[in-house]
């Protein structure tokens, strides 16, 4: 499960963290987008719970020196020893440019350098290199986990997905269909045997289809119009919305969101009875997924109970 749940104040968190791992969910992963940053919740679950494993999906690679990374993410694996993923990734122009005024350049270069500067620092070795897109001199953690925390890479094609496979242990998946997940997971696994394949997979548990169609509408508007998405899905093939990116690009918003078809919907967002919703669930892991995470939607006003709903069986 994705946490915090958007409907709930973050100061509930504790004890909705202490639920979810009572309830059976093995992991608690993070976002760092618009809303709460990836870390500090994460830190608050592992204060309250012993068992689950906890996650960022994703540390944009842009937004904190490499020096920084490494000590929060050791300090959170040492606090919860083996119970640590980080993800990293690119993010975007918004995120990166637009919102904190980091020059959004060589996304790749510069995560292939993170992994490789993270893959040692974690280890607790000093690092004195300079890379392509940085450099770090006489650095060494001051607190260094046991074990050391993996490290996935966030892609959605090409030559993200190969570095994931071939430098970090996994990769991070999301805006995809459980079908598509069995077309871009073996560029991960051909950089080698045991890469984990997280999704962070969007559910909207409603019964109400035409509710849940209206909130995805909305998300799929927002999120497939950004290039890197757009260029995604069209190498997947879904020419379904070329429609919607034409219009979109027209300035028309009203006709773009009335042009995303529902079978389009049906695919990339997960809704309906929590049979539904976990059986849907359950078609990602069976095609490559090995940690599906749920991100709830804001379709029902009580989360916590959407999540009690869902709880795996």
């Amino acid at each position: 499960m994705t946490i915090p749940l958007e409907e709930l104040p973050v100061a509930r968190l504790p004890e909705v963290a202490r639920e979810l791992e009572d309830l059976g969910y093995t992991d608690l992963w993070t976002a760092e987008g618009m809303g709460a940053d990836g870390f500090t919740p994460l830190a608050a679950a592992a204060a309250v719970t012993t068992r689950v494993h906890l996650g960022i999906a994703i540390a944009p690679a842009f937004t904190r020196g490499p020096a920084l990374l490494a000590q929060t993410a050791a300090t959170l694996a040492a606090m919860v020893p083996g119970r640590f993923t980080l993800g990293i990734g690119a993010s975007s122009n918004v995120i990166v440019e637009q919102w904190n005024g980091i020059p959004y350049e060589k996304p790749l270069s510069r995560s292939r350098d993170l992994l490789r500067f993270l893959r040692p620092a974690l280890a607790g070795e000093r690092v004195d290199q300079t890379y392509d897109t940085f450099a770090v001199h006489g650095f060494r953690l001051g607190v260094v986990p046991d074990p050391a925390p993996r490290l996935l890479l966030a892609g959605l094609r090409g030559k993200m997905l190969e570095l994931a496979g071939a430098e970090a242990d996994g990769a991070v998946l999301n805006w995809l269909s459980a079908e598509d997940v069995g077309r871009v997971a073996p560029q991960v696994h051909a950089g080698g045997e045991g890469k984990e394949i997280v999704a962070r997979i969007l559910v909207a548990p409603t019964r109400d289809a035409e509710l849940a169609r209206a909130v995805a509408r909305r998300m799929i508007t927002t999120y497939l119009n950004v290039p890197v998405y757009r260029q995604f899905h069209a190498s997947l093939g879904r020419d379904e919305l070329e429609p919607m990116w034409k219009l979109w690009d027209e300035g028309d918003r009203r006709g773009a969101l009335e042009a995303v078809p529902e079978a389009v919907i049906d695919e990339l967002v997960v809704h309906g009875s929590p049979e539904e919703c976990r059986d849907h669930i359950a078609r990602f892991t069976e095609h490559g997924v090995t940690v599906p995470v749920a991100h709830l939607l804001p379709v029902e006003a009580n989360a916590l109970q959407a999540c009690r709903d869902l709880a795996p069986r």
